[in-house]
């Protein structure tokens, strides 16, 4: 899972500049936009010119790159909120970087490519993961010794970060590694979300605190805010398994939905769900693209046999997501936690926001 592009409705759009969203988070995103043009022209430090692209526009538009950096501005946001004073540039140059390495990681664990560097290394999606990988991870280094230089942060401290950001990474792989194979059982739904869902995403989304908190003084402030991040990460993944529904079967990976449906769901949608595994399992062998048109081609899967089960898993997230902004008000933020289930029906990319759509509408329907 990475950090993608959010708030793609046309209604979510609406949400950001109603709420004074986009206002709020202008200047982050204008430092942003520093930060990333910084990183490019250090690039050069890590790899030769030669096999690096111009450095790719970045959104004029306010809207566009909020939804393209949403959660890394709110981490910003956040930081500012906290004090992280002289040292908030470094943690979103850093952010970047560790947004850049989890999603090399992430295409090599799902045979997928998505560039964050110009790389320009002709064929071979896996190799540029591993130069965009380890590029980032130089990145890091340097941008470590250079507040060390000035400074900002000492090498302990900078140290002790890099592990604990190291240690939460592989906390991590070791899930994604466990589901190579498939998965043999399908946990009950709170323990799912324990041990999948709060390292998946909670982790994944702690790991913007690895360095400062190792170097803020204020620990019981961070701590807190933490915890909220991490319950948002949480919140993410959960809705990320809708989106991921159908691939997930197909991987045999851990996914909330199937959890639910395999424990709490109706007698219908356990057969269904049956049906479904067994269809995808006898083209094994057979390219994802060709499952999912073979299997999933007609309407959609969720909407059509599991609306019940999706909204369960709905209501799950929201309960997140309203815990991690009540905390992140706790320590002084400015997001109104009763925003927070708008937060959570926008969360979705561009493939999930028509299903996003699907369930709340159902949902709405089934409660009248």
């Amino acid at each position: 899972m990475t950090l993608a592009p959010v708030f793609r409705s046309e209604s979510s759009a609406q949400f950001l500049r109603e709420r004074g969203v986009i206002e709020r988070l202008a200047p982050h995103a204008q430092a942003q936009r520093q930060a990333l043009r910084d990183l490019h022209a250090m690039l050069p430090q890590v790899i030769d010119r030669r096999y690096l692209h111009a450095d790719p526009a970045l959104p004029a538009d306010d809207l566009f790159f909020v939804q393209d950096h949403f959660f890394l501005l709110l981490f910003r946001s956040l930081f500012d909120t906290l004090g992280a004073g002289p040292r908030l540039d470094f943690y979103t140059r850093l952010n970047i970087c560790i947004k850049g390495l989890i999603t090399a990681a992430d295409n090599l664990f799902d045979d997928e490519f998505k560039e964050l560097i110009p790389l320009k290394l002709g064929a071979g999606r896996k190799f540029a993961s591993i130069v965009q990988l380890m590029s980032f991870e130089r990145l890091i280094r340097h941008l470590g010794e250079g507040e060390i230089a000035a400074g900002r942060i000492a090498r302990a401290e900078f140290e002790e970060g890099n592990r604990d950001f190291f240690t939460l990474l592989t906390s991590i792989g070791t899930l994604e590694g466990s589901e190579e194979s498939g998965v043999e059982s399908v946990y009950d739904v709170e323990a799912m979300i324990d041990a999948v869902h709060r390292v998946r995403g909670g982790n994944l989304f702690a790991l913007a605190f690895s360095f400062p908190g190792r170097a803020e003084a204020d620990t019981a402030r961070w701590d807190a805010a933490r915890d909220g991040i991490e319950r948002l990460g949480t919140a993410f993944q959960i809705v990320d398994d809708l989106t991921d529904f159908e691939f997930d079967l197909h991987r045999r990976s851990n996914n909330l939905l199937v959890s639910v449906i395999a424990h709490r769901g109706t007698a219908e949608e356990r057969a269904r769900l049956a049906e479904l595994q067994g269809a995808v399992d006898a083209l094994e062998g057979e390219e994802w693209e060709a499952k999912r048109e073979k299997v999933f081609a007609a309407g959609d899967v969720i909407a059509d046999h599991f609306l019940g089960s999706a909204t369960e898993v709905l209501r799950l997230a929201r309960r997140e997501a309203r815990l991690a902004f009540e905390t992140l008000a706790g320590v002084g933020f400015w997001f109104d936690p009763a925003d927070s289930d708008e937060v959570v029906h926008a969360i979705v990319g561009l493939e999930g926001v028509r299903r996003m759509e699907s369930i709340v509408e159902g949902e709405s329907a089934a409660s009248r």
